[in-house]
């Protein structure tokens, strides 16, 4: 009888963590649609300030927030560990990293012109070795480095994630950067227009430096907004510029996670063959994302203009709800002990990273969008 019992409880064991994965699926669907009411239709209930204030705070600021209030109701019945086989952060942020090379048209980054590309190379480069030896000085982990390196000198979460596949970061290294990513870019989004207005930037010089300075495409695109109309298309320009680098610096990461930091005991570098096996595929999806759709573009396969256009606005669309999922996963994830357990270091070196992103984006903005007008 024992025996049967035994063998009935087994058997009941795939349905009931299937159960379970299927509510923890509709938690996660579930908070992701709260959060497009929160930032789609909850500003239309106010006037004024209130609602331009509102229409400013993006997806990426409620999914953490309310994920992190879900984990705290589901931590009280202790269930956040039962219910936690739908929290696929990594996947709900590849897919949404490939849907991010499905909507750069890689002709209109040429459109953009040379302005957009210098500037990028700049940013990226000097961001992050600053970053990458300002962490070294704070001692910070090898992967936390990479990490916060990758995600303030290109773009956020998106960058952050490529740079975790490639030196093999934890969840919860991801999870930890993606929330300061969200915590520095809140205040930018207003502090950058106001300040730019401070200094009489011209909007090209305005939208450029938020471009390149603030490191989500949400935030770019809400700060952007604020600064002007002119701001917006130079800022979400030169953002997308630097979302295409994520390839070329994921494979550079990579080659020199595998050649320079990884050894075994005996201290032999690892086999260079090896760096196709760890280069993260779904940056190559990324890469063949942005060619594919742009050929059937540039083809007219996709119809005309408008519909191509429309096209795009969808795939963005698909994309921002992949993010808003993966945001909602990072707060369901999110745990305040490891922050406390990571200490102030890691939090400062962000800091100082974007502070100092900050301001070489600013000078290289005035110099090549103001000064020297080298734009679209």
């Amino acid at each position: 009888m024992s025996a049967q019992l035994s063998s009935e409880q087994v058997s009941s064991r795939p349905s009931l963590h299937g159960l379970e994965f299927v509510i923890s699926l509709l938690i996660v669907v579930a908070l992701s649609v709260a959060v497009w009411w929160f930032t789609k239709v909850f500003p239309t209930l106010f006037t004024g300030n209130l609602n331009r204030f509102l229409k400013t705070v993006e997806f990426p600021v409620y999914a953490i927030i309310l994920g992190f209030a879900a984990r705290g109701v589901l931590g009280l019945f202790g269930w956040q560990e039962r219910l936690s086989g739908a929290f696929r952060t990594e996947f709900f942020l590849k897919t949404g990293v490939i849907l991010l090379g499905a909507s750069i048209n890689l002709v209109n980054l040429v459109k953009i012109g040379v302005g957009g590309i210098i500037q990028s190379v700049i940013l990226i480069v000097t961001v992050f070795f600053f970053t990458w030896f300002l962490g070294r000085l704070f001692k910070l982990d090898n992967t936390l480095r990479a990490l916060i390196a990758s995600a303030i000198s290109i773009c956020g979460v998106s960058a952050s994630i490529a740079a975790g596949a490639a030196v093999q970061a934890k969840r919860e290294q991801l999870a930890y950067v993606g929330s300061l990513v969200v915590l520095f870019a809140l205040p930018l989004i207003f502090l950058q227009p106001f300040l730019a207005h401070l200094l009489n930037l011209s909007q090209p010089v305005a939208g450029a430096w938020i471009g390149g300075s603030i490191d989500t495409s949400a935030a770019v695109t809400a700060s952007g907004a604020i600064a002007g109309t002119v701001a917006l298309t130079y800022a979400t320009s030169v953002k997308l510029v630097q979302s295409a680098f994520i390839g070329l610096v994921a494979f550079l990461l990579t080659l020199y996670w595998i050649t320079r930091v990884e050894k075994d005991g005996a201290r032999q570098r690892p086999p260079v063959s090896e760096i196709f096996t760890r280069f993260p595929k779904f940056v190559i999806g990324f890469i063949l994302a942005s060619v594919v759709v742009t050929l059937l573009a540039s083809s007219h396969f996709l119809g005309s203009s408008v519909h191509t256009a429309a096209v795009y606005t969808d795939i963005t669309s698909l994309r921002v709800w992949f993010f808003t999922l993966a945001f909602v996963t990072i707060g369901l994830s999110f745990k305040v002990e490891g922050f406390q357990q990571a200490g102030w270091r890691p939090v400062l070196v962000f800091g100082l990273g974007v502070v100092f992103n900050a301001l070489i984006a600013l000078v290289v903005a005035y110099l090549l969008f103001g000064l020297f007008a080298i734009g679209s």
